[in-house]
């Protein structure tokens, strides 16, 4: 007879380290300041990303390199191949996918190499072949859910493997003109890496799940919402029908 499962167990995990990045946020003292004192994260603007091989680099867009200079920082390069990943991005390369769409009309060919950083796994493939990572990655986005549910992911993630750290990241850019009227939210270029365990130094972190509250309209992303709490120190953090709390 199996065991029945520990399901408390399941809905935690413990933040082993972090990282974050966004135009003039890019230190933890920088960010720790920000949740002090938080304000809307800047809209434009990308890293270097100096640590990827030139010709790496040059495929990257911005949101890859913002995504994974967090995902490095994040990290020790040692254990970059070894953990398993979720990437999360509410629009993924929408931008580079609007630009298509118009050379599309216009008549103009197209790009092949464009066309292969469209998809929504472009950042999980890249930080693959950058880290080489073989390990099970997972990429999603889940609309004004998806910080949410890139961590309902995650948990999978360890729930499979319950040894191995799972990296999360999640991240987005300013989005296209054409597509920045039709999406009622905060703009913002920024990524947050979390690496993710069952079991480790510092608090445990439950998620629950229930009702039907609709997503708080918050100045930021929730990604950058939840670094806030976890900075902060408050006992719980809601995002519509999620609800973290320290153990």
């Amino acid at each position: 007879m199996s065991a029945t499962p520990d399901t408390d167990a399941l809905r935690t995990a413990t933040v082993l380290a972090w990282s974050a990045w966004a135009p003039g946020l890019e230190t933890p003292d920088a960010w720790r300041a920000w949740a002090a004192d938080p304000a809307p994260l800047p809209v434009s603007g990308h890293p270097e990303a100096r640590f990827l091989p030139a010709m790496l680099r040059r495929r990257c867009s911005p949101l890859t390199r913002i995504v994974l200079t967090a995902a490095w920082g994040c990290v020790e390069e040692g254990l970059l191949g070894e953990v398993r990943t979720v990437f999360a991005s509410r629009h993924g390369s929408v931008n580079e996918s609007i630009e298509m769409l118009e050379k599309i009309a216009s008549g103009e060919k197209l790009s092949p190499a464009k066309f292969s950083h469209t998809v929504h796994n472009a950042q999980a493939g890249l930080f693959c072949i950058a880290a080489g990572n073989r390990q099970a990655s997972s990429s999603l986005a889940a609309r004004e859910d998806t910080f949410a549910c890139g961590w309902l992911e995650a948990l999978t993630h360890l729930e499979r493997e319950p040894p191995r750290p799972v990296l999360y990241v999640m991240g987005d850019v300013e989005l296209a003109p054409a597509f920045a009227e039709l999406v009622d939210e905060p703009e913002a270029s920024y990524a947050v890496a979390l690496l993710l365990a069952r079991e480790g130094a510092g608090p445990a972190l439950r998620l629950d799940v229930g009702g039907s509250d609709p997503a708080p309209k918050t100045a930021w992303p929730h990604a950058g919402e939840f670094l806030r709490w976890w900075l902060g120190g408050e006992a719980e953090l809601a995002l519509g029908r999620f609800r973290w709390s320290r153990a």
